[in-house]
């Protein structure tokens, strides 16, 4: 992360008030999947403020933010034992400089008694997979398994997916 950006990243949960810009950072960030998606699996936009709000009612949001602006966003829903690491969205000017590590390592901190964490993705966003492996967290056995057992969303998605896990304190 450059010198700039670490002095100025904050990091809170969000609120209801902060909805459409976080909106607006999903659907930026998520502009990305054009890459690598095929156009028939692309949501345009990914979310709206109805479902944002929606996911608030079963997960935590967080903000990371630069000089009082949201650069990036990411979701934290704790099932048992586990918790889910989802939404992880970053403005294109700031990826690729520690953002969503950073708004990661906060969440993993935050989350007391949570020892394993899972964090889905597409199978071919290259970029989150390097993001995920250097930050210790290693491929499912069996994505499809832990897929279907934690997360709801759409079967095309499920089945370009795959999840990552890490084990905090053992």
């Amino acid at each position: 992360m450059s010198q700039d950006i670490r002095d100025d990243l904050s990091i809170r949960e969000l609120t209801s008030g902060d909805c459409a810009a976080a909106v607006e950072v999903i659907n930026i960030a998520a502009r990305w999947y054009r890459e690598f998606l095929p156009p028939e699996e692309l949501h345009d936009p990914e979310m709206d403020e109805e479902g944002w709000e929606a996911e608030a009612q079963r997960m935590t949001w967080w903000g990371a933010f630069v000089d009082q602006t949201l650069v990036g966003v990411m979701g934290s829903e704790p099932i048992g034992e586990v918790a889910l690491l989802r939404h992880a969205y970053i403005l294109p000017r700031y990826q690729r400089q520690g953002v969503a590590s950073a708004v990661r390592e906060y969440i993993e901190t935050q989350l007391g008694g949570i020892n394993r964490f899972i964090v889905g993705t597409y199978a071919a966003n290259y970029k989150a997979r390097g993001t995920l492996e250097k930050g210790g967290y290693v491929l499912s056995p069996d994505s499809q398994a832990v897929l279907r057992t934690y997360y709801d969303i759409p079967e095309d998605r499920l089945l370009t997916s795959v999840t990552y896990e890490k084990w905090l304190n053992g």
